[in-house]
């Protein structure tokens, strides 16, 4: 069938050219009228400004799917648009003759409430004699048309077949030139004359009207099926439309629900002077010294039960341009991971917790509705992107990698990024990402502490606090350059500035604070806590770390990663006469990836990682240190693409020499994540 309708191209191409050019000249008809008396009128007439739609697009360069546009109305042209509401468009009176007034509210008119001809009498000078034009008959005649031009074939089929084409007295066509009112008339009357001559079967043109049959009549089958597509299509929008979320914003969720269990070897020595601390809360756990000066240790000696819990995250997402971001992050969960129970006192959610099995807000255990991400980002120009915003999640910017992804790849708190940054998970203040080309990449930025889970009434939250402020301790600054030489191998160099508020009580063994240090959610470079080595309290902390990431995919199915951070946190006490000093750690995090095994977007990863080993200063530590010992972990997980929506995670972890004591025994870990998305 494609043959016979290829070879039929020659015969009737003059016929479809003039088809379409008639029903191009009827969508025409609808709007000069309305944009011909709106191009005369001049101060008098105001037009109220067109409603702007915004798409909401889900990255930059990408051509947006059905599932990627929020409302159909967005395919709506801007120039198309007419607001309704807008009143009634008028001449000004200088027109000679009178035109009634079209009302735009009443949509688009049709040809019979156009004013009529005898209406319209021309102003004097408005059409002049040599600008008139006249009909030719081959297009050869036009001396400014070329067979090179775009439009030769369309008007050489015009001009010589059906005489729709009228030229100017000089010989030119003037194709570049805006026609008036009058020159489509004249070319409308043209083709009209022409069809009522051809409706009717003549020699000349019984074989266009018998090709043209032969074709519907061919292509029947064809044509109801996308008569019926269209009516399905119009059902489907319609429903969109009455369905829709918003115009602007769109929804997106994820649910996580985690079944998780720990257990060791044998007892395990943790550095706190309570295994119980208040309400129960395991984030709690106080670190302190005894009469001796010693950090306090106590013995764990039985295993954590097993826990099934939930962590959900709906995220809206906002676009008032097609390429600007409001994001709006609401979080609820109760998690309260079991390998906590083996950890010293500033090291809750660090080892052997699945980074999902957490609680969102301030209350562990507790599913309170909190905001975790709040931030606006828009384009300056082409390359730059700047983000600003009471709440602006520092790991959407910083430390990425290819393989340690949570969704996705490795899923620990330690081992989805360095363990040495940032002092700061969620914070006030900007970040600017500058995308040099497509192997350099910049990103900077300044925040004020501000994380959604940890509680203002102790000391935290200073960005919002007036006491404090946001270019108050704890704030941070931060770098990254990536490098990525092609587009399978990924470096990044970062550098962070920390400039950290000591607002951890440190206590003796009787549970009375003696002073206040740095540690915690707020503490990297420092895992544990830290105070002046006496258990007294120090001056804010300035740190800095420096540290390199990369991802490598060496074949389609393999890939390899790795962190290294070096961290210095200088200590200056408070109580004078004694020494100043710095701790300095380092962390380290090697693995190997298979991507696709067992099913297409499937991920098993295997890494090993040092999280905190410390170089020098650990008399400084009240907690973190042990007893020299390097804490090392084995981590496994492999994502499993259920459907496109579903997911199963299982994940293994083991945890050698814990809380930095050599001779703690092992802990084991074992997870199974439901992972759903929305």
């Amino acid at each position: 069938m494609v043959k016979d309708a290829t070879t039929r191209k020659t015969g009737f191409s003059g016929s479809i050219t003039f088809w379409l050019s008639f029903l191009m000249a009827q969508s025409a008809m609808q709007v000069v009228p309305l944009q011909a008396i709106a191009d005369e009128v001049s101060d008098s007439v105001a037009i109220s400004a067109m409603p702007q739609k915004a798409m909401t697009v889900t990255g930059a360069g990408k051509v947006p799917t059905l599932g990627d546009i929020t409302s159909v109305a967005q395919l709506s042209s801007d120039a198309g648009e007419l607001d309704r509401g807008q009143g009634d468009v008028t001449t000004p009176g200088t027109t000679v003759g009178e035109v009634d007034p079209i009302d735009v509210s009443t949509g688009t008119p049709t040809l019979e409430e156009i004013t009529s001809v005898t209406q319209l009498s021309a102003a004097e000078g408005d059409i002049k004699n040599d600008d008139s034009m006249s009909q030719v008959t081959n297009v050869s005649q036009l001396r400014d048309v070329s067979p090179g031009d775009w439009a030769y074939e369309a008007l050489r089929s015009l001009v010589e077949r059906y005489g729709c084409i009228a030229g100017y007295p000089d010989g030119t066509f003037r194709g570049n030139r805006a026609m008036t009112r009058y020159e489509f008339a004249a070319g409308l009357n043209a083709c009209l004359q022409q069809i009522e001559r051809l409706i009717s079967p003549t020699p000349d043109n019984q074989g266009d009207l018998e090709t043209l049959q032969r074709l519907v009549q061919e292509f029947q089958a064809e044509l109801t099926a996308l008569g019926a597509r269209v009516d399905n299509l119009e059902g489907r929008v319609a429903f969109l439309e009455d369905h829709q979320f918003s115009t602007t914003t769109k929804l997106n969720g994820l649910v996580f629900m985690n079944l998780t269990g720990a257990f060791a070897d044998d007892d395990v020595r943790v550095e706190t002077i309570n295994l119980d601390p208040p309400f129960g809360d395991l984030a709690l756990r106080q670190a302190g010294r005894t009469a001796t000066g010693r950090p306090a240790v106590r013995v764990k000696t039985d295993d954590p039960e097993i826990t099934f819990s939930n962590l959900a995250w709906l995220t809206l997402n906002t676009s008032f341009t097609g390429r600007d971001s409001l994001v709006t992050q609401l979080a609820a969960g109760n998690g309260e991971s079991p390998a906590n129970d083996f950890a010293s006192a500033g090291l809750f959610n660090s080892f052997g917790t699945p980074f999902t099995d957490q609680t969102a807000g301030i209350n562990n255990g507790v599913n309170d509705v909190i905001i975790r991400e709040l931030f606006y980002s828009f384009p300056v120009g082409d390359k730059l992107q700047v983000v600003v915003g009471p709440r602006v999640n520092w790991y959407r910017y910083f430390d990425a990698n290819a393989f340690t992804f949570f969704l996705t790849g490795a899923g620990s708190f330690n081992s989805i990024g360095s363990t040495l940054t940032n002092t700061i998970d969620r914070g006030s203040g900007a970040i600017a990402v500058w995308n040099f080309n497509q192997k350099f990449k910049l990103a900077v930025g300044y925040l004020g502490e501000n994380t959604e889970f940890l509680p203002g009434e102790f000391g935290f939250n200073t960005a919002s606090n007036p006491s404090k402020g946001l270019f108050s301790p704890t704030n941070t600054a931060s770098a990254e350059l990536t490098f990525s030489p092609t587009d399978k191998i990924n470096v990044r160099l970062i550098y962070n500035y920390s400039n950290i508020d000591p607002n951890v009580p440190i206590f003796d063994e009787n549970g009375n604070i003696t002073g206040f240090g740095v540690g915690g959610a707020t503490g990297e470079p420092i895992y544990g806590v830290a105070d002046d080595g006496f258990g007294g309290s120090i001056s804010n902390a300035i740190a800095h770390s420096f540290g390199i990431n990369f991802d490598w995919l060496i074949t389609r199915g393999i890939g390899v990663f790795g962190r290294y951070t070096y961290g210095i946190t200088n200590i200056d006490p408070k109580t004078p006469g004694r020494d100043d000093g710095q701790i300095e750690a380092q962390s380290l995090q090697l693995g190997v990836a298979f991507r696709d095994l067992g099913k297409e977007g499937a991920l098993f990863s295997l890494s090993y990682l040092i999280p905190f080993s410390v170089l020098d200063g650990r008399n400084f530590l009240v907690a973190g240190g042990g007893d020299g010992g390097v804490q090392y972990e084995f981590e496994a997980a492999y994502f499993y693409p259920v459907t496109n929506n579903i997911a199963l995670v299982p994940s293994f972890y083991l945890i050698g020499n814990p809380n930095n004591f050599s001779d703690n025994p092992n802990i084991y870990v074992g997870n199974l994540r439901a992972q759903f998305s929305f």
